[in-house]
């Protein structure tokens, strides 16, 4: 079996910020506009991970 018949084809991605292909040098995204409003989306807590309910910041 040959290397290729292994391995399944590229998907083509999307930017998830705007929707464009994405380029490699800024992958997953298409630009560094979209990095950056990624980044932002991060800094200002509009995306979040959630935690479990018996997390607690401080042990002490």
């Amino acid at each position: 079996m040959t290397d290729e018949a292994r391995t399944p084809p590229a998907i083509p991605r999307a930017c998830p910020i705007c929707g464009k292909p994405v380029e490699q040098a800024f992958r997953p995204f298409c630009s560094p506009r979209c990095r950056d409003v990624d980044l932002n989306r991060w800094l200002t807590g509009r995306y979040v991970v959630p935690g479990r309910e018996d997390d607690a910041e401080d042990p002490e």
